[in-house]
């Protein structure tokens, strides 16, 4: 007796045209994943995968790679953006490009520091007054009424939604 669902993982169908793929996003059509989605405990890590894969694409509709949350994975990590970026456009899985993250860690971290990173980024807000003037109006544009947007990964989730049709 076949087992479906194992036949569906060791053999996928190929997408049907126009459907959304994480392999191949287009962000002109749907947000890369949420900045609060983890690969290996990092936050972020599977948002900035998206938006590198789409700027190999040139499918990054209003999707800035290598923009300031970007930049403080870098940081954290050590790695250079344009050599992760090279990774992306070899056509590494996402675990390819964790191992990738993992491997050129400087300084190496352990899981624990890890884990403060990821959870000192959820909790990240506006910091500088234009910083802060920028998240405001944008809040302000989107959703004046929700009184939960205070952070960066708070306001990211809010911009997707909106930008996508989603009423807030």
């Amino acid at each position: 007796m076949s087992n479906p669902l194992a036949a569906a993982y060791t053999n996928p169908a190929a997408p049907a045209e126009g459907a959304v793929t994480l392999g191949a996003p287009d962000l002109r059509r749907h947000p890369p994943r949420s900045a609060r989605a983890r690969l290996g405990g990092f936050a972020h890590l599977p948002r900035l995968i998206d938006k590198a894969r789409v700027l190999a694409a040139g499918t990054n509709g209003d999707y800035h790679y290598n923009c300031p949350v970007d930049q403080r994975f870098f940081a954290f990590t050590g790695i250079d953006p344009d050599a992760f970026l090279l990774e992306v456009k070899a056509g590494r899985t996402d675990s390819e490009l964790l191992a990738y993250a993992c491997a050129h860690l400087a300084p190496p971290r352990a899981p624990s520091q890890i884990a403060s990173w990821t959870r000192w980024m959820e909790e990240l807000t506006p910091t500088s007054p234009d910083a802060r003037a920028f998240f405001n109006d944008v809040h302000r544009q989107n959703a004046p009424h929700r009184e939960d947007i205070g952070t960066w990964f708070d306001w990211l989730d809010l911009d997707d939604y909106v930008t996508f049709g989603g009423r807030p």
